[in-house]
């Protein structure tokens, strides 16, 4: 029986080149995180709003003592915060000015509240990278140490001093180390940041050693656990076997193939204590008197400056769904699976 060849009909519409359609669905993918990410947002911004208005009169909050004596004070802050307007408009024109680069005014002193929080923000970015820039690399490190040695005494004691670690709250910490390198002990390191009028923190850098080493103490033990465990279970694989049995040595088998596949999940777990260390950051910027965002943000509650307050939650919250938000596509990337099911 003799078979016939079937070819395509010219006329029928033919399917777009493989590179185009994985380009259009990778932009709609991105859309779709953008969005949700944006979505998300927006709804901290409307529970930020709806808590600090149901906090009660922030007029008598601030005034205190004041209130029934000095009318025009009164007046002046309801005007400013426009507390004869309904819960809807008030979030409005809230929102209006988030988004025009305009928070609103400080009730503490009168002063625009993004000229006042600008060079915080860049502070706590700073510390926060200086952290990340020595915990990421020290991290791998030790799980890369604690898989090699699996079982064995070194992993016992890695494994403990990490468990120990992950159980001391980061202010502990902090207290611990100004103990140890800021008094009679070892008097090597200054108890405070010292920040000049005008000047940065790290314009006198002995001033960061101890909140930096606080921060890496404190998401290090987290991160190093997490990855190690991706690092036996991808040693425990086939493929890793193999490779043992042509020869390769250890560490080039620790190096190239299981921690490159077991990097995926330390993205992750980075991406939340990053997300943490945005707004983690607080206790230990008051402790050290570093000036930052979460010290500003402490300093703002208890002058129940609610302008300043929900700005400063706004920022924390933005930095959380932008650092989770890369860590996704940064995943997506290094994962040939994800890459495959989005372009398809």
């Amino acid at each position: 029986m003799t078979q016939v060849a079937i070819l395509p009909d010219p006329l029928k519409e033919v399917a777009p080149p493989r590179g185009r359609s994985g380009g259009a669905a990778w932009a709609i993918w991105l859309l779709r995180r953008l969005g949700l990410a944006v979505l998300t947002l927006w709804l901290v911004s409307v529970l930020v709003f709806v808590a600090t208005a149901a906090l009660g009169d922030p007029v008598r909050a601030i005034l205190g003592r004041d209130y029934d004596s000095n009318p025009g004070r009164v007046a002046q802050l309801e005007e400013q915060l426009n507390a004869d307007d309904g819960l809807i408009s008030r979030y409005l024109s809230w929102l209006g000015g988030l988004l025009t680069g305009d928070p609103g005014t400080s009730l503490a002193n009168q002063q625009p509240v993004w000229g006042q929080i600008s060079a915080n923000v860049v502070n706590t970015l700073v510390l926060v990278l200086l952290a990340a820039a020595v915990m990421i690399p020290l991290a791998f490190g030790i799980a890369m140490i604690s898989a090699h040695y699996r079982r064995r005494r070194p992993d016992t004691v890695i494994q403990t001093i990490l468990l120990a670690l992950a159980g001391v709250p980061e202010f502990v910490t902090g207290i611990l180390l100004v103990a140890l390198f800021s008094t009679s002990v070892f008097n090597i390191f200054p108890a405070v940041t010292i920040a000049t009028p005008g000047g940065r923190p790290w314009d006198n850098l002995d001033g960061m050693v101890l909140p930096v080493a606080t921060l890496v103490l404190a998401v290090t033990p987290h991160v190093s656990r997490i990855v190690r465990a991706s690092l036996l279970e991808v040693l425990d694989s086939d493929y890793v076997e193999l490779a043992r049995l042509k020869g390769i040595p250890e560490s080039v088998v620790m190096r190239k193939h299981a921690l490159l596949n077991a990097i995926v999940p330390g993205i992750q777990v980075i991406a939340l204590q990053l997300a943490w260390l945005a707004g983690g950051v607080v206790l230990v910027e008051t402790l050290f008197s570093y000036p930052g965002i979460g010290r500003q943000l402490v300093d703002s509650v208890r002058n129940h400056d609610v302008p300043m307050v929900q700005a400063l939650t706004i920022i924390i919250a933005a930095v959380y769904i932008v650092v989770n938000l890369v860590a996704d596509l940064l995943s997506v990337l290094l994962t040939p699976r994800a890459r495959t099911a989005i372009s398809s």
